[in-house]
């Protein structure tokens, strides 16, 4: 269940640079995991479904609706994970994961694109400050996003793209509970046509291991 901040800055037709600021709940993700493929759990794969909770609909004359933070479709979530170790002593180890986003109900005539992130990291598993393990992450991230589709509302000509993202975080590891922060930064874009595009983006994220 995402919640996002977003400060959004364009150009009208008329040359007059508007900025706008909101902050809302976006669209609810719901996943199930199978990881039973090996004793050590190391591979899995997901699938799931993505909600239309977020708001499509704010300042509609401004924000264009693949700037929203709701996208206002259905989708099907489907991916998966490998991890293993560089040196199981040291305690590092590596990982791959892929998910594929595909929108199959939309609203108001709009389709967002389909969109397939990979990401190939290693972390370190060796740090613990009493029962609170701490791992370190480094990671890059590559993304594909095909263009917008299905009605006026749509901009195919100035959307989709492909990215590559470096992105150090960190994992905290409390009992059932874990923290996980990261920062993701571009090194490498290739948008389709004129688009907006954040310099650096912040995630951080809270799970319970019931």
């Amino acid at each position: 269940m995402p919640y996002d901040f977003r400060l959004f800055t364009t150009k009208k037709a008329s040359g007059k640079v508007v900025t706008v600021q909101w902050n809302q709940f976006g669209d609810v993700r719901l996943e199930g995991l199978y990881t039973g493929f090996s004793p050590d759990l190391s591979a899995g794969v997901n699938l799931g479904v993505k909600l239309p909770t977020g708001d499509f609909k704010f300042d509609p004359n401004i924000v264009d609706r693949d700037t929203q933070l709701g996208t206002g479709s259905t989708d099907i979530l489907m991916g998966g994970f490998y991890r293993h170790h560089i040196n199981l002593r040291a305690k590092l180890f590596w990982f791959a994961q892929t998910e594929l986003d595909l929108p199959v109900l939309t609203q108001q005539h709009y389709r967002p694109g389909l969109e397939l992130d990979s990401a190939l990291g290693a972390y370190y598993g060796g740090w613990h400050i009493g029962s609170v393990g701490i791992s370190p992450i480094a990671q890059v991230i590559i993304s594909e996003r095909t263009s917008d589709g299905g009605g006026a509302s749509a901009h195919p000509v100035a959307s989709g793209f492909q990215r590559v993202l470096l992105s150090p975080g960190i994992e905290v590891d409390v009992h059932k509970v874990k923290f996980y922060a990261d920062v993701e930064v571009p090194v490498y874009q290739n948008f389709t046509g004129n688009q907006i595009a954040a310099p650096l983006a912040v995630k951080a994220t809270v799970s319970y291991a019931f």
